[in-house]
């Protein structure tokens, strides 16, 4: 099995060196293709206006300079051209990907990007208790990733659809469990201001509060008790519920 590996915190990344340690338990044929710097929030953006400069620092490793949608398209359209991959793996993103943030993830989006061309694409982020630059753990995702994406990838796969899946803290999860995508209660967003010390204001986004299901079923809910969450993600956006309403309406 050929494997192309990418992400959204950079070819260097901590969480990509713990992608390749999987990607290992998995195929011997493993080739990566990774944004050079960091580019998480960048969501599903395509670098039109400025050149792409690539580089290969090392045997089918190439950094690009741009973003993860930029790297999966260099992998399919030039490197991996004549040799395409059987299975994509994004990540392991610093920091979960659940709920409305796979609409900025770039982790996600290099995913989609990947389910396009119509390579089985999934998308992988571990939960952090410490963000501390140097102090992140990905013990989660390597001690149950690589026979996740086995079953997964071995599993009947739907067109047009992406798996996402989030690791929790706990260094060994309790479970697997397959789940919806969660939202967040936008109106109780938090918006710190501080002030730097030029005297300038700034500020930071802080989530807004979780949406609780009856049966607990997203991944949100999922990841917070411990398990590992695994969502299908499909790209068609079509709210088809409301398209007869809205067909009446422009009669």
């Amino acid at each position: 099995m050929r494997i192309l590996l990418t992400n959204d915190d950079g070819i260097n990344a901590p969480g990509f060196a713990a992608l390749e340690r999987i990607a290992a338990q998995l195929s011997d044929d493993v080739w990566m293709v990774a944004p050079a710097e960091e580019q998480s929030g960048a969501g599903h953006s395509l670098t039109l206006t400025r050149p792409l400069r690539m580089r290969q620092p090392g045997e089918r490793r190439f950094a690009i300079a741009g973003t993860p949608t930029d790297s999966v398209m260099m992998a399919l359209g030039m490197v991996m051209k004549d040799s395409p991959p059987d299975l994509i793996l994004s990540g392991v993103n610093r920091g979960p990907n659940m709920a409305e943030d796979v609409t900025y993830s770039g982790t996600v989006s290099a995913a989609m990007e990947g389910t396009l061309a119509g390579v089985r694409s999934i998308a992988l982020s571990q939960a952090m208790n410490d963000y501390t630059v140097g102090n992140e753990s990905f013990a989660s995702a390597e001690a149950s990733a690589a026979d996740i994406i086995r079953r997964v990838a071995a599993a009947p796969w739907h067109p047009g659809t992406l798996v996402n899946i989030n690791f929790p803290t706990r260094a060994e999860p309790l479970g697997v469990r397959v789940t919806e995508q969660g939202f967040r209660d936008y109106g109780h967003i938090a918006i710190e201001r501080r002030v730097d010390p030029r005297g300038y204001p700034y500020f930071w986004f802080g989530y807004g509060r979780e949406i609780e299901t009856p049966a607990h079923r997203t991944d949100l809910e999922a990841v917070r008790a411990g398990y590992v969450s695994v969502t299908p993600l499909h790209l068609d956006l079509t709210a088809r519920e409301a398209m007869a309403a809205l067909a009446a309406t422009l009669e």
